[in-house]
């Protein structure tokens, strides 16, 4: 009935299963992890190989990356081809002043020296980024005094070296105006030293530091709090590497479409604080791009109350969005539930997955339900179980079958939800099975 043309691979225990739910993974980090991939070599135009990327990704920095690569291959119609290219150019531009031909170059020896004294891991760096090995100029024993005056000890430095080899090429000076950047929202340089531990990459990225600079006290006069503009700083530093004008003009145009909208003054401030620290991606979108995707929602008779509803759902995700790829799955859904305008308005605002997930990936999800015997009625009636990939609903189903729970005959609520909620109901159902049925008319056996 189905085509199979988009095939998600996702183990069950995956979490967040959503793009929305990658999103609420970012709100809910607590700093504690660095992202990281090896990521494939590059052929310029004239044929050299570049080592630029061999090794771990920009980590951190590339967190944004990282999440483009994961919603593309759900959502072919995301807004992300304009955004892209200004992205990648960013990545390289750490590389641009350095020779990358590792054939026709031998390693630094003082460098191989100087970070064998720190007790650094050579081999790493060797298959991770081995170009930081050819420059001719490094500066391993000034970065790690300054690492150490902020309270690292000599593991810490090794580690942060091996993690990001291309700290030890910037200068003391560009190392001394980030640390004092950094500190307009780090309590203290123990706290600073943890992060720059766990995130080397967003630290020691200083081509922008005046826009970092103006875009921190920027979002400390928006209202939002150090711990955040931190979790920014450390899993979305893309966003600061905008002018501060840029980011400016997205959130008055936030602000002012919220007004439009039906929003109080009283609660727009509110508003925008919680959208911004769920999604601080919304910030690389256009106001164009904004007024565009508000539009259709209004052309599609939403209701001013019902857009700003789902803007709230989808955490900002729909500006990265195409309204021809909104057309099309709301097209797509309205044929196979076989609704009217009405009925298909209230199924996407009950699930905003039937917006924002292209027609392949809809498709896939539906014929993954009807094998496993579940009915159109059900899915119309539970649409939120579309949300899940295949793999995730086949691996909840068997564990409720397991139970004698037959998932045919009843409601898909219990299918529902992240892996923690899942968790929650599974556990339910289980002890129910376990419980005991008490018989009232049994006599009592009581010892005289």
């Amino acid at each position: 009935m189905f085509n199979n043309s988009v095939r998600e691979k996702i183990p069950p225990d995956v979490q967040p299963e959503s793009p929305l739910e990658q999103l609420e993974a970012l709100s809910s980090h607590s700093v504690t992890t660095c992202l990281g991939e090896e990521a494939p070599a590059v052929t310029d135009d004239q044929g050299l190989t570049s080592m630029m990327l061999r090794g771990v990704a920009h980590g951190a920095k590339d967190t944004f990356t990282l999440l483009l690569t994961r919603f593309q291959s759900c959502n072919p119609g995301l807004k992300f081809s304009s955004v892209w290219p200004d992205i990648a150019n960013r990545s390289f531009l750490i590389h641009a002043s350095y020779t990358t031909d590792t054939k026709s170059r031998e390693e630094n020896k003082n460098t191989l020296e100087n970070l064998y004294s720190l007790s650094v891991d050579i081999t790493k760096i060797r298959r991770l980024k081995e170009w930081v090995l050819l420059q001719d100029v490094a500066y391993i024993k000034e970065i790690a005094g300054i690492l150490q005056e902020m309270g690292a000890d000599e593991t810490t430095v090794a580690n942060i070296i091996e993690r990001c080899p291309e700290a030890i090429l910037h200068t003391p000076a560009e190392i001394n105006s980030q640390r004092t950047l950094w500190q307009l929202v780090c309590q203290n340089e123990k706290q600073l030293i943890k992060l720059i531990e766990q995130f080397p990459e967003s630290f020691f990225t200083t081509k922008y530091q005046e826009n970092q600079k103006g875009n921190i006290l920027f979002f400390q006069e928006l209202g939002l709090m150090n711990n955040i503009i931190i979790r920014f700083l450390t899993s979305a530093p893309n966003i600061f590497y905008n002018p501060v004008e840029k980011n400016k003009n997205v959130i008055e145009t936030l602000q002012r479409n919220y007004l439009n909208l039906g929003g109080s003054e009283a609660n727009m401030k509110i508003w925008i604080l919680k959208l911004l620290s769920q999604n601080p991606f919304i910030l690389l979108n256009t106001s164009t791009a904004i007024e565009d995707n508000l539009e259709f929602l209004q052309k599609n008779d939403f209701t001013d109350q019902e857009v700003l509803q789902l803007l709230s759902k989808l955490k900002g995700f729909i500006f990265q969005l195409h309204s021809t790829t909104m057309q099309k799955s709301m097209l797509f859904s309205k044929n196979i539930f076989k609704c009217s305008d009405q009925e298909l308005k209230q199924l996407v605002l009950k699930c905003p997955a039937l917006l924002y997930y292209s027609v392949p990936v809809l498709e896939e999800r539906l014929e993954g339900l009807l094998r496993e015997g579940i009915s159109i009625a059900q899915i119309r009636e539970t649409p939120m179980v579309l949300e899940l990939t295949t793999q995730i609903v086949q691996y909840r189903i068997k564990k409720l079958s397991a139970l004698g729970y037959d998932i045919k005959s009843g409601n898909l609520e219990s299918l529902n939800g992240t892996k923690k909620d899942f968790e929650v109901t599974y556990g339910k159902i289980q002890s129910k099975k376990e419980r005991p049925i008490f018989n009232p008319a049994a006599p009592l056996h009581i010892e005289d």
